[in-house]
């Protein structure tokens, strides 16, 4: 049905923080206040882009937001500009409306695009507009308390940043104070391995971490079973979905998931999947 009254689409600022946040907490989520999705939208690393993605406005209130997190990752040179599609919500009697979010975002050519949890109805959208799927397969595992000689956790941000070096540094400081994201180095004969989790819901429950990041794949498969034990006994969440491309092969206390969450990417300059991170992104922003 068409709306007679005039739709502005116009980029989100900063200032408009505050309002996008009231209502995507009003018609998207409310297990967030405004206030956490206000602060989750204002990226924890600095980037040289200042909006936040586009909003649709009538008579001086908001009915649409596609929210968006930018950066430029790719090592200490920062040169790989990536546009991260957060949030999409159009209040319905202005849907018509929604594919003008939409053409914004990918008219964005400059970046490259990321939709890290698309829901099942965006999903064959984004088919359409050429983004590709990430590979999610992986496994479930049980985070047993076992003990794990011979490996040293690190927890707490000043003993994380007296260990880490260089670009793991770096990318350490960027998502230090983001909402969602956990972190812990395990050692092993004085080689880290830096792993961000977060704190996911399935069916309502909140009983599962999901890894989004490991600096050392091949360390990884050593240090695992601390990793697991901390997010057993520090943070109280019985089981770990991994993937493949994050954290390498499923461990044995595990059930393997042939697909998990679709995550999509739209590279404009042939980048490959397996530069596509989960850092940087509303996985480790938004605390749903």
């Amino acid at each position: 049905m068409a709306h007679s009254k005039e739709v502005a689409l116009t980029p989100i600022t900063t200032g408009d923080l505050s309002r996008v946040g009231v209502f995507l907490s009003t018609h998207l989520d409310n297990t967030l206040t405004p206030g956490q999705w206000a602060r989750s939208l204002r990226p924890t690393w600095t980037t040289n882009h200042s909006d936040h993605g586009f909003l649709l406005e009538s008579d001086g209130l908001v009915v649409g937001v596609y929210a968006a997190l930018y950066s430029e990752t790719g090592g200490t040179d920062r040169r790989r500009a990536v546009c991260n599609l957060a949030a999409w919500c159009v209040l319905d009697e202005f849907r018509q409306h929604s594919l003008r979010l939409v053409r914004a975002m990918v008219a964005q050519r400059d970046r490259e695009l990321t939709d890290l949890s698309p829901s099942g109805t965006v999903v064959p959208l984004d088919e359409r507009l050429g983004f590709r799927h990430l590979d999610t397969s992986g496994a479930l595992v049980v985070n047993l308390p076992l003990p794990a000689r011979g490996v040293r956790l690190v927890t707490g941000r000043a003993a994380i940043e007296a260990t880490l070096t260089g670009a793991d540094l770096a990318a350490y400081r960027d998502h230090a104070d983001s909402a969602a994201a956990r972190h812990v180095v395990a050692m092993v004969d004085g080689r880290p391995c830096w792993v961000v989790f977060r704190a996911v819901r399935r069916k309502r429950l909140r009983l599962f971490a999901s890894v989004i990041h490991v600096s050392d794949r091949d360390l990884f498969g050593t240090v695992a079973p601390a990793v697991y034990r901390h997010i057993l006994l520090a943070h109280g969440l019985p089981f770990t979905l991994v993937q493949n491309r994050v954290s390498g092969p499923r461990p044995w206390h595990s059930v393997p998931l042939s697909a998990q969450r679709p995550a999509m990417y739209l590279s404009r300059s042939g980048e490959p999947p397996e530069s596509v991170t989960y850092l940087y992104s509303e996985l480790t922003q938004v605390p749903w």
